[in-house]
């Protein structure tokens, strides 16, 4: 237990809150304009995937990132033509879109690198987090969100399209305009976190999202829809599987490893019972128009 909160554990916290934290980010955005984020976990693997790909055949870290980007906004974009478009379950589409990321992208892995289950190794993140352009990146974009959900135009254009989308509608509020681009940028930055993901980890491998979308999600609940509160239920979730993994390494006495492994997800369901109750989503949230 000696390796317990040190600075290494508070930099490996950090290490592992970003792509929590940058997929809660962006399913704020989507969950309020009154889309439903459940695809934030497809977003993640789309956007590890891509990253995985540019940084292969560039040998770019930089390039690599703006490929998740692209690639977690792609897949968001196909989420918002059957739940937006089409109107379908948002509940459904979500699902339907993660399952077809966890089908494609190891088909895709086999054509590029000829294995489904990793990739060839890629440049990734060096060891100290707080020394990586990307880290501050990411937290620069928890403070500009924050801000533009509270404090800009279309951040009130946002809120009232997921509470009140008729009478946002009413005084000349484009819904499904601000409902896409909600979409979208969530997308964007659930794929730079599958960046992370993928950079971390110096490659791709099959599933790696490893239910990080869900988790974050749980966290965007956790902080009642508000961007910079889903960030600290990050920073927590962090900490659960930074300790676990810690645990993993050090426990001893006859503590089953398979218990060590499920503390992040009872801290999760833990976390969910004291807040789901006392939380109020936006008034449209899964509502098509």
């Amino acid at each position: 237990m000696e390796g317990l909160f040190t600075l290494a554990f508070v930099a490996q916290v950090l290490r592992i809150t970003v792509p929590y934290a940058l997929a809660a980010l962006g399913g704020t955005l989507s969950e309020r304009a009154g889309v439903i984020a459940l695809a934030l976990e497809g977003m993640l693997l789309g956007g590890a995937f891509t990253t995985t790909i540019a940084a292969y055949a560039t040998g770019s870290v930089a390039l690599g990132a703006l490929a998740g980007v692209a690639g977690g906004t792609l897949v968001a974009a196909l989420y918002g033509l059957i739940a937006l478009r089409f109107a379908a379950d948002q509940v459904v589409a979500s699902i339907a879109t993660n399952m077809l990321l966890f089908g494609l992208t190891p088909f895709l892995s086999e054509l590029a690198f000829g294995s489904s289950a990793s990739s060839p190794p890629i440049p990734g993140l060096g060891p100290e987090v707080l020394l990586e352009p990307l880290f501050w990146v990411a937290l620069a974009l928890v403070i500009a969100v924050a801000w533009m959900v509270r404090r800009t135009a279309f951040g009130l254009r946002l809120r009232a399209v997921g509470d009140h989308p008729d009478a946002a509608e009413s005084v000349g509020i484009p819904v499904m305009r601000v409902r896409w681009l909600a979409v979208l940028m969530s997308g964007g930055l659930a794929g730079l976190g599958g960046a992370w993901l993928a950079l971390s980890a110096a490659g791709f491998t099959d599933e790696m999202s490893g239910g990080r979308g869900y988790i974050a999600l749980a966290a965007i609940i956790m902080g009642k829809w508000r961007p910079s509160a889903a960030v600290f239920a990050c920073l927590f979730f962090g900490f659960a599987e930074a300790l676990q993994l810690n645990l993993q390494a050090t426990a001893g006495g006859g503590v089953p490893r398979e218990l060590v492994q499920m503390l992040p997800y009872v801290l999760t369901i833990v976390a969910l019972a004291g807040f789901i109750g006392r939380s109020r989503p936006p008034g449209a949230l899964g509502r098509p128009r």
